[in-house]
């Protein structure tokens, strides 16, 4: 019997403390065949794994992502359970997610996140999968709102040194501001971002991506 790529995991909800299950993905199952310039991954399969980031409270309707903070600002709790929890009609989240309940949850990750008020760096993740999804479904303009909100969140967190402490660069953030910028033809902008990243290559270990910042610098350069 071949082994199958998800398994099941029990969460404990940071809003509401009651427990859920979610579906994850074996990591060694995932085969990539190519990545987008933003970082989305293509997969050789029909095992998506970063359709399954998001959690999806059952009981509360409350969604987050490990990179969500446990601490909840005074007031927050009662606004989420007014705006959310009051709304929500019971649903269930695990199993094997489609297109379309993966951004479902991302997308309740997000406003769960706005209300809460999560860091930049995390808001534009959740912003940046969503767009990813609405790629991998060819529904462009959508695809572009959804690059806004992550592109506009990127530069809040380089402005505002928020992605510290969260796994992610100053050069990757500056890179991705970069080239949400070129998704949304804000030329300008992209190469101001992408020249920030250039400008880090004899302090930065991160190689491969001022490469990618160097090869759209120079292909920007050279459409006028």
């Amino acid at each position: 019997m071949d082994l199958s790529p998800y398994y099941t995991k029990q969460v404990d909800c940071i809003h509401c403390k009651k427990k859920f299950n979610t579906t994850k993905i074996r990591m060694k199952m995932l085969k990539i065949a190519s990545t987008d310039a933003d970082f989305r991954p293509v997969y050789e399969n029909d095992v998506h794994g970063y359709f399954y980031n998001a959690y999806v409270c059952e009981h509360c309707g409350f969604a987050f992502t490990d990179d969500f903070s446990t601490y909840f600002m005074p007031g927050t709790s009662e606004v989420l359970q007014q705006q959310i929890s009051n709304k929500w009609v019971h649903h269930d989240f695990s199993g094997e997610r489609s297109p379309q309940q993966a951004l479902q949850a991302y997308q309740l990750a997000l406003v769960s996140g706005q209300i809460k008020k999560e860091k930049h760096i995390t808001l534009a993740g959740l912003a940046l999968r969503c767009a990813w999804i609405y790629r991998s479904l060819k529904q462009h303009d959508a695809e572009l709102r959804f690059i806004r909100i992550a592109r506009d969140q990127y530069i809040e967190a380089f402005s505002t040194g928020d992605y510290v402490n969260s796994g992610m660069s100053e050069v990757r953030v500056a890179y991705l501001a970069a080239e949400l910028s070129r998704r949304l033809d804000e030329r300008e902008k992209a190469i101001r971002y992408f020249s920030i990243v250039i400008e880090q290559q004899r302090t930065s270990n991160e190689i491969k991506i001022i490469d990618m910042a160097k090869d759209a610098w120079n292909d920007m350069r050279q459409v006028q």
